[in-house]
């Protein structure tokens, strides 16, 4: 691999593979807020956000970390304009003490906060307007959830950026599955180390608290009570659980992967478990992530990082194509477990980020795990079955057709649906 595609590789990893608390799209609520708070004194009376559906739909039902409870778009508002730190970024929310909680809901029963949808037709949109007795400030986040591009303090420009693209600059045409699968085998682990110990640390963590803590549904503990501690069920529910404690509040970071924490749980947990089971070398997990973690951005890059197609089935491909890795699977073996599950579960719908997701995400990695099983006992699906084309790279380019504009009214309808509720 040639040292300016090895970099990209590296570049993609580091922008993508970063640490966030809370579900990603009210952190970007509660970021943009805080942001806009660091240029006024006081607290505001008056704050208007105007948003994107698919903020919408994945801000309405989560809990807001660090708030005693707090769901939904105000509380994510009102957290960052009391509490957050935007040095922070993703992990504005960090540290959130028992006196700033009660100062969140004072400020929300006091102020006037109004919602709407915002009209520009991006997918992510992020406008919060502060208003006080002496000073109106509003910022403005596009396209990716750390995306701020304009700051207005009385309505003067104090700072104006060009419009980053979800992939923060960074070409991710470059990636290919044969491409990742190079890559791993040939990356020097010490320019990746650092990611990815991190990912495990945090991931693993958030992991065990959902098994040990009553969240949400609690499918990762459903899981193991229901159907025994082997490790084809104690991937999906390391994945679950993670995904449980994260929807519901709990205040452990995470790694993110493509925007998403559910994402960056269900590349990594289920082969980190398998790599446990399978007593393999560091070295070897650490390659076995980058095929994982690079798969799911290579898929997600062509869906979008929001959209009505649940982001985690692409994780749990990945996570399918890192765990036929750690089996010695190269080339050959991990585009059909990626075909494979592609055809099983793609279509699947992001109704927004909630408990249930982390159904989805035993359902993703299910579907991962039968795709690598199906090509190890010589069953595969076949160019024209479905969605499948001939290749893998066809058919991640169908899913990407499928996702962006084949379900682009399903989306809407989803959001229409949501918002009666």
């Amino acid at each position: 691999m040639n040292r300016e595609t090895y970099q990209t590789y590296i570049d993609i990893l580091h922008d993508e593979l970063v640490p966030a608390m809370g579900c990603t799209e009210p952190i970007a609520i509660a970021l943009t807020a805080a942001r806009a708070k660091a240029y006024m004194n006081e607290l505001p009376h008056t704050v208007n956000i105007s948003v994107s559906g698919n903020i919408i739909k994945n801000v309405k039902s989560v809990m807001v970390p660090g708030t005693g409870g707090l769901r939904g778009i105000q509380g994510a508002a009102a957290a960052g304009i009391v509490a957050g730190d935007p040095t922070r970024e993703l992990e504005v929310l960090t540290g959130i003490t028992p006196e700033k909680r009660e100062e969140i809901a004072k400020f929300i029963k006091n102020a006037k906060i109004t919602v709407s949808e915002a009209d520009s037709g991006r997918i992510l949109e992020i406008g919060i307007t502060l208003i006080s007795d002496d000073h109106k400030v509003f910022a403005r986040t596009v396209d990716r959830h750390t995306g701020l591009c304009l700051i207005e303090v009385d309505g003067e420009v104090v700072f104006e950026q060009k419009v980053i693209t979800e992939t923060g600059g960074v070409d991710h045409g470059i990636m290919s599955i044969a491409g990742i699968i190079e890559f791993a085998d040939e990356a020097n682990i010490d320019d990746v180390r650092d990611i990815l110990d991190r990912q495990i640390t945090y991931n693993t963590a958030i992991a065990e608290e959902g098994l040990k803590g009553k969240y949400g549904a609690a499918i990762g503990r459903t899981l193991l009570m229901s159907y025994g501690d082997t490790v084809h069920n104690r991937a999906k529910a390391w994945a679950a659980a993670g995904s449980d404690a994260r929807m519901n509040g709990c205040e452990l970071p995470v790694v993110i992967n493509s925007g998403s924490g559910n994402q960056g749980m269900t590349a990594s947990l289920p082969v980190i478990v398998y790599a446990r089971e399978l007593n393999v070398s560091m070295e070897l997990l650490y390659r076995a992530l980058l095929v994982s973690n690079l798969t799911t951005i290579h898929l997600k890059t062509g869906i979008g990082c929001l959209s009505a197609y649940c982001g985690a089935i692409s994780a749990g491909c990945g996570a399918g194509a890192g765990i036929m890795y750690l089996h010695g699977g190269r080339l050959n073996e991990i585009e059909h477990t990626i075909v494979n599950a592609l055809a099983i579960n793609s279509g699947v719908v992001c109704d927004g980020a909630k408990a249930s997701c982390a159904a989805k995400i035993a359902s993703a990695v299910e579907s991962g795990l039968l795709g690598m099983q199906m090509y190890m006992h010589g069953k595969e699906f076949y160019s024209g079955d479905g969605i499948v084309a001939g290749g893998v790279e066809d058919t991640i380019k169908n899913v990407g057709q499928l996702a962006q504009s084949g379900m682009a009214e399903t989306d809407k309808e989803i959001i229409r649906i949501m918002l009666k509720n």
